[in-house]
């Protein structure tokens, strides 16, 4: 099959139109910003974990430290003293696939544990951040 020839020049029109940002890979399971606290000593570790690892974005503020999901934000407020974890229920993040991150946590040497959920397709990872808070990564799972 031919194309016919084309009866004039082709000119592209300029779209003017505001250009969207791609979604983020990762999703927090949550109804508003998720906050934690953390020491200020363990920010190049929480960025290696959160920014690397689970390619969430930095945002920029004054005091503390967050990381913008696609849907909401993780935000570490700095403490000195005391307990660092304050509840034991894990941040469930929502990640791509859980298989890449898996691989991405055996060559990062961290520990976790893999839980096989009660319906099929709903394993999960359970592991501790470097501050020490408990977080839970599943798959996004494809809307029908």
């Amino acid at each position: 099959m031919e194309l016919e020839p084309s009866r004039g020049e082709f000119r592209p029109v300029e779209d003017r139109r505001r250009r969207l940002d791609e979604p983020l890979p990762v999703r927090l399971v949550a109804v508003a910003d998720v906050k934690m606290v953390t020491r200020p000593k363990d920010r190049p570790a929480l960025d290696a974990f959160y920014l690397n690892l689970l390619e969430f974005e930095p945002m920029e503020v004054t005091n503390g430290l967050v990381y913008r999901s696609d849907n909401f934000n993780l935000c570490f407020e700095w403490i000195d003293q005391g307990p660092v974890v304050m509840d034991m229920k894990p941040v469930t993040i929502e990640v791509r696939s859980l298989a890449q991150i898996e691989l991405k946590l055996i060559e990062a040497e961290l520990e976790y544990t893999h839980q096989r959920g009660l319906l099929a397709g709903r394993d999960s990872l359970l592991l501790l951040d470097p501050a020490g808070n408990w977080v839970e990564l599943v798959e996004i799972l494809p809307i029908r």
